[in-house]
């Protein structure tokens, strides 16, 4: 799999909404109504990375959730990473 050079993460982060880079990875924060909605996001993003393959780094405190995907293997940012932050930002 191939690394995005940092041109073409440039590129594709201009996909995505809210994502930025941070660490060789993307990251992105949402904030829900409470713990219960929080929790349930994590639930289908958990279900969509698991479908692809793909499992992201996970924070959660109360009612704010941050996800940071980077593709462990690569050791970099790939088309993987930016196919599934475009899945997570469908929920």
């Amino acid at each position: 799999m191939k690394v995005f050079s940092k041109e073409e993460l440039n590129e594709e982060l201009k996909t995505l909404q809210d994502w930025h880079e941070v660490e060789a990875a993307i990251e992105k924060s949402f904030v829900f109504a409470d713990f219960k909605k929080a929790l349930g996001f994590i639930v289908q993003v958990g279900i969509l990375a698991e479908q692809a393959d793909h499992h992201p780094e996970i924070w959660n405190v109360y009612h704010k959730v941050k996800i940071r995907l980077n593709t462990h293997s690569a050791n970099g940012i790939t088309s993987k990473d930016i196919d599934l932050a475009k899945q997570i930002d469908t929920l």
